[in-house]
């Protein structure tokens, strides 16, 4: 091996490492905020007497929290500096988390899911942004695997939710308290990768856009409309998978395992095949080959007999697909945005993902209420995917301008 072959890989390891201590941002802004209310939900539903629409709605004012929050997400980084916006967003999304531990009450509880939805969204889209940064002037795809390993933080937050919420709610009647109250103070812990990760990544310098010029728009049009459907699609999934599973007879701890397993499909797919694959594919293929592989996800649970092997199966397909769309969202961005456009440009994208996360939850609840239960609204996120796998295949390759 020569010395500059190790330099390189030298090189890529510290990279690597800032891009993980920056994926403590979507391990609370997604695996914790976002995802652990899955598992929260049916103690929710049950104690607090809510409807499937009312939990649904849940999600939907966190969706519309996140919707500003993305929106804004360029703004805050200009103003305070992207490192700033990133560190504190992420501690008052902490702040969220305990808080809903303290209240039963409905409207706040919906206050507390639209701020949290607010400040994660500008940890996740700064965040992304930074982890663009990381190694600015690389190929296409060491830059698309540092992306992955910063988006492994869903994942990874998604594993600790499962094996910590399970335990939280084990302890009686107030369990679900003490599952937010237990991410929240992980929250606060996460803080200090990021931190650590934050100081690595260089401030942007030069003239950054705060918007993006409505032919960079056009350009991306299918990339917009693609990721509305595929939010939609995949988060009233997870948002009720959990509550359909516990309908069809499985235990506490087998929709544990079935978030586990979620979890670490989701790190090791997203790091063995997604880094690697996003950078090289053009176009729309990505996104559309992300959607299609995580409708089949949403199937087993569907056709299969109820069991845990459809749990499990739908748990390792669904989880190999959902973050690379994030993934390739992000890359897609940098690929054909100038680099004074990237936090701009991954800000709307995540607009329009919000926009799909806002409307599937109460829609998919709504289904839920009505006759044929739960799995007619997974039903509903099935089609949504197949919509966005076929929206993506119209984006075409666009050079950075």
């Amino acid at each position: 091996m020569t010395a500059l072959s190790t330099e390189r890989q030298t090189s890529l390891a510290s990279q690597a490492l800032i891009a993980l201590g920056l994926a403590a941002g979507p391990v609370v802004a997604l695996g914790f905020t976002r995802f652990a209310y899955a598992l929260l939900l049916p103690p929710m539903h049950q104690e607090l007497h809510w409807s499937y629409a009312q939990a649904g709605g849940m999600n939907t004012a966190n969706a519309l929290g996140y919707i500003l929050g993305a929106a804004g997400a360029a703004f805050w980084a200009r103003k305070r500096g992207s490192r700033a916006a990133f560190l504190w967003s992420l501690a008052l999304s902490g702040v969220a988390l305990l808080a809903t531990a303290a209240t039963a009450s409905l409207p706040v509880l919906l206050g507390l899911r639209f701020a949290g939805g607010f400040t994660t969204a500008v940890a996740f889209v700064v965040g992304s942004a930074l982890a663009s940064r990381i190694a600015v002037g690389a190929v296409q795809r060491r830059s698309a695997l540092l992306v992955a390993v910063y988006m492994t933080g869903v994942g990874i937050g998604v594993v600790i939710s499962g094996l910590v919420v399970p335990a939280a709610l084990s302890s009686g009647d107030a369990g679900w308290r003490t599952g937010w109250l237990l991410m929240g103070v992980l929250a606060m812990i996460a803080l200090v990768p990021a931190w650590l990760g934050a100081r690595a990544v260089a401030e942007a310098t030069g003239t950054h856009a705060a918007t993006l010029s409505g032919e960079q728009i056009r350009r991306l049009g299918p990339t917009f409309a693609w990721y509305i459907l595929f939010g939609a699609g995949y988060v009233s999934y997870m948002t009720f998978v959990i509550a359909l599973l516990k309908s069809q007879g499985l235990g506490a701890s087998m929709t544990a395992l079935f978030f586990v397993v979620l979890g670490v499909a989701s790190v090791v797919a997203t790091l063995s095949v997604w880094g690697h694959l996003v950078g090289r594919l053009r176009a729309g293929r990505a996104p559309a080959l992300v959607a299609a592989l995580v409708f089949l996800g949403v199937l087993p649970v569907l056709l299969m007999p109820a069991g845990p092997v459809a749990a499990l199966l739908s748990a390792v397909v669904f989880g190999g697909g959902f973050m690379a769309g994030p993934t390739a969202a992000t890359v897609i961005a940098r690929r054909m945005l100038p680099a004074s456009g990237w936090t701009a440009g991954i800000a709307l994208l995540t607009v329009a993902f919000s926009v799909g996360q806002a409307v599937g939850p109460l829609l998919s609840g709504l289904m839920s209420d009505g006759e044929g239960g739960i799995a007619r609204g997974l039903w509903l996120s099935a089609g949504l995917l197949v919509l966005a796998a076929l929206t993506a295949l119209v984006q075409r390759e666009h050079t950075a301008s």
